[in-house]
């Protein structure tokens, strides 16, 4: 837990009442690796920081092989299907463990009474939003303006975890490639 005040120190100074206020709130929760952290349907009824593990976001098809992978979040980060939390409706994707997680978790209406109590709750409740949609953005930018093979250079620049950690089928469909495809550009690269 303590990571994660130090993550939001980072932008922002805690005072103590505060920090005791919005950790009297998380609960931690864990997951086995390949278990489902949110089902499409389900609605998001956390903000959580991970403390161990990776996530995936993804829409599931039919034949497995053909899921869509669209995000990742790993250690120190927060995770949510914030879209659903925010709206309070089913969520249209899923959250999947691709590691054993444990994860620091804060409700939506425990995340109110912290905004309502606390200025540090506000901070952290914008800078966890702030953050989400700028990985989105910059995603949704890259799919737009780049090359697969472009989009996969720049894994190993922003997100050299992604490409450590992964199974290369993951990061073949987060690129928006098949995983024939990807094995083509990693042959030219190389």
């Amino acid at each position: 837990m303590i990571n994660i005040r130090e993550y939001i120190e980072k932008t922002v100074a805690v005072s103590d009442a505060d920090w005791q206020l919005f950790s009297s709130k998380l609960k931690v929760r864990t997951f086995k690796k390949k278990t489902t952290i949110l089902g499409v349907g389900e609605t998001e009824n956390y903000i959580s920081f991970i403390e161990e593990g990776i996530a995936r976001f993804l829409i599931p098809k039919e034949d497995e092989e053909k899921d869509l992978t669209f995000g990742f979040c790993f250690k120190n980060e927060f995770v949510s299907a914030y879209d659903s939390f925010l709206t309070r409706k089913p969520s249209l994707y899923k959250l999947q463990a691709l590691s054993d997680i444990i994860m620091w978790s804060i409700s939506h209406e425990d995340l109110q009474e912290v905004y309502e109590k606390s200025f540090a709750g506000n901070v952290i409740g914008r800078l966890s939003s702030e953050r989400l949609f700028l990985i989105k953005s910059k995603r949704e930018q890259s799919l737009l303006n780049e090359s697969a093979e472009e989009r996969y250079l720049n894994l190993f620049t922003e997100r050299p975890n992604l490409i450590k950690e992964i199974p290369l089928k993951y990061v073949a469909s987060y690129i928006g490639v098949t995983p024939q495809a990807l094995s083509r550009i990693r042959k030219r690269i190389s």
